[in-house]
């Protein structure tokens, strides 16, 4: 399964070009995105490909989120993120601009925000102990819905009703989504799990 990750599988129309990123946004999604990655929860596999993500909402629609592609990268710039203009979860179709491709959780990303308009961010990791841990003890999306799909993603908003919290992504071994009213809150979430292991 870890050798699907990292591939775009949602129709992508992707216009190369800069966007305005705050940089106040910036900073904070990069501060998180370096203590996750330390944590190894953010990186790379043996085999090149890159997992994990973060993001945060723009507007009501929009939200930034860490490229396609960049686990491998011990620090993103600016370049490195990209802004998610619209999203169709029923066509599986992202609408993305930036000098990078939006990840290809960005479907995971936009059914949360989609669900619920309290969180303001989301974060998916991958770790294997604690995605065994926590499989079917927090929820957990149902084992048939694969990664890259409509059928995760409606999964995803299912179970995202919540303020915050986290979601084991059952079809996708080692991935899992935390979501909140901010980015700190999310990276709590985790951390707190991570902490019991």
């Amino acid at each position: 399964m870890k050798f699907d990750e990292g591939y775009i599988k949602f129709n992508l129309n992707w216009e190369e070009k800069a966007f305005e990123l705050d940089g106040d946004v910036f900073l904070l999604l990069n501060s998180y995105r370096n203590k996750l990655y330390h944590l190894g929860l953010i990186g790379v596999y043996d085999n090149g490909i890159g997992f994990g993500n973060l993001s945060v909402r723009h507007n009501q629609k929009e939200f930034i989120i860490s490229g396609s592609a960049t686990g491998s990268i011990p620090e993103l710039e600016q370049k490195h993120y990209a802004l998610v203009k619209d999203f169709d979860l029923q066509n599986n179709e992202v609408w993305c601009e930036g000098l990078t491709k939006a990840s290809s959780e960005s479907m995971s990303h936009a059914a949360v925000y989609q669900s619920n308009k309290e969180v303001n961010a989301v974060i998916h990791i991958h770790h294997e102990k604690l995605w065994e841990k926590l499989l079917d003890v927090l929820p957990t999306t149902n084992k048939k819905a694969k990664f890259g799909t409509p059928e995760i993603a409606f999964e995803i908003a299912r179970l995202s009703k919540t303020d915050s919290g986290i979601i084991v992504m059952g079809g996708h071994p080692e991935g899992i989504i935390s979501y909140s009213k901010n980015v700190e809150e999310a990276y709590q979430l985790l951390l707190k799990q991570y902490n019991i292991l």
